[in-house]
């Protein structure tokens, strides 16, 4: 590109006239967005092809100069991707840095570009195309996500395992119905990632500063042309809103947190203690001084990459809080957030997905756990309510004091003998064995979304017909 005197004369230019020297290096400094915001390079030009050509579709431009415009704008984009292209701190942002080179490329013509737009506009535009675009891509990591526990669940439908609430053994569930939950969670999140679209999909092109433009432009067209919905409906929210980023950051920091929380579980799954799983030699490591060590390195980083993104989100609400309609500087601010967000979630989820397909599932402990805890004991409490009349609070203290006989025999309730349980309660008999297996309950919970095999399938089934 031009020579440094050159590029600072450019540079002044582009501030039009106001300052009678560049800004300082400290101004420079802080005023600079071209070290991250070169991301938006494809976002950028394609929107000025879009503009361009409407341009010259509504008779502002010519069509030569049109040409001309798009000519010079493909000939950057495969300067930037080969990486001959030489981005200045100078020229600030990637729409100046752009714009220069258009102009050393194809003369004035490329002064006619920046007709009936502003870089309010175009930097609203940039962000949101490529905000888009991720995610899209999320929405499809979101769906791998999602085959992947389906594939496990459907493995494991039968695979019975402890079912925990605060930690602590609370029923038996089956290890399928315990990823069909993370396959609602992502769900959730994939849900999200669409409504998210369907909010954003509007073109900001158009709106220009913040007022719009006495030009007669089509801002359907551009639209249309780069893939949105329709036009926003109001200049001064156009360029002010980042509803959107602050959208993605919502929604990346709910699927982190769901991420996050599986990440604990696979830790905890994996120890020596529980020995539920283990994880491929491609997700874990080892220690540097104890041989014996696999250490789940893998899920503990994606538990850690919550807090940024969170911290991403928390970061751009306390930039938005306080500013006034329409732009402020403020709002540059928006992007490295966003971007930092956005690679640290689709990292996780990939790394998710990878874990989830290779871990080795170790049914024979898990269905050893399933009856520790005297797990069934609401299952005795049922039996008491169904067959023997029970109100459900007297079931209840039946149970416990069968618990509490357990615990002194040291035993499970199904091995304690039809005589230690009629003392406890006349009306017992021996069909309540029958509902004392870890197997029988979770057999028995047939109700809607529960963890009987064959419910478990059902669900398997209506996700397969909508991933």
């Amino acid at each position: 590109m031009a020579d440094g005197s050159s590029e600072t004369k450019s540079s002044n230019q582009m501030w039009g006239g106001r300052f009678s020297s560049g800004p300082d290096a400290i101004m420079e400094e802080i005023n600079a967005s071209i070290g991250f915001d070169k991301k938006l390079y494809a976002q950028d030009i394609r929107g000025s092809i879009a503009h361009a050509t409407m341009l010259a579709h509504q008779g502002i431009i010519s069509a030569d100069d049109k040409d001309k415009i798009v000519h010079g704008l493909n000939t950057i984009l495969s300067e930037i991707e080969s990486g001959a292209f030489e981005f200045s701190r100078r020229l600030e942002d990637i729409h100046m840095n752009v714009e220069a080179r258009l102009a050393s490329l194809i003369g004035p013509a490329a002064g006619r570009l920046h007709t009936a737009r502003s870089r309010n506009d175009q930097v609203a535009l940039d962000f949101r195309l490529w905000v888009k675009e991720e995610l899209q891509k999320t929405e499809k990591a979101l769906t791998a996500l999602i085959a992947a526990f389906l594939d496990r669940a459907e493995e494991h439908a039968d695979t019975v395992m402890p079912g925990f609430t605060h930690l602590q053994t609370a029923q038996p569930v089956t290890f399928g119905h315990h990823c069909m939950a993370y396959v609602e969670m992502f769900g959730r999140d994939r849900s999200r990632v669409r409504h998210a679209i369907e909010h954003m999909d509007e073109s900001p092109i158009g709106a220009a500063a913040l007022a719009g433009t006495g030009f007669p432009i089509d801002r359907h067209m551009t639209a249309k042309a780069l893939g949105f919905r329709e036009p926003t409906r109001n200049s001064i929210d156009t360029v002010s809103d980042r509803d959107f980023a602050l959208e993605f950051l919502s929604i990346a920091s709910i699927a982190a947190t769901h991420l996050s929380r599986l990440a604990e579980e696979i830790v905890i799954w994996s120890t020596p203690q529980f020995g539920f799983i283990r994880l491929s030699d491609a997700f874990s490591t080892g220690s540097s001084i104890m041989p014996q060590k696999k250490n789940p390195d893998a899920a503990e980083l994606v538990r850690a990459k919550t807090g940024r993104i969170n911290g991403s989100l928390v970061a751009l609400l306390t930039v938005m809080k306080g500013l006034p309609l329409a732009y402020s500087k403020d709002m540059q601010e928006d992007k490295e957030q966003v971007f930092d967000a956005a690679e640290s979630l689709e990292l996780a989820i990939a790394a998710m997905t990878g874990m989830v397909r290779d871990m080795t599932v170790r049914a024979d402990r898990m269905k050893a756990a399933a009856g520790s805890g005297y797990s069934t004991a609401t299952d005795l409490a049922d039996w008491l309510v169904r067959e023997a009349g029970l109100p459900f609070r007297d079931a209840h203290h039946v149970t416990g004091r069968a618990v509490a006989l357990a615990e002194q025999k040291g035993c499970d309730l199904a091995d304690l003998s039809l005589a230690d349980l009629q003392s406890i309660n006349a009306a017992i008999t021996e069909k309540v064995f029958d509902v004392l297996t870890v197997e029988a309950s979770v057999a028995s919970r047939t109700s809607f979304g529960g963890t009987a095999p064959a419910e478990v399938r059902k669900q398997i089934a209506w996700w397969r017909a909508r991933n």
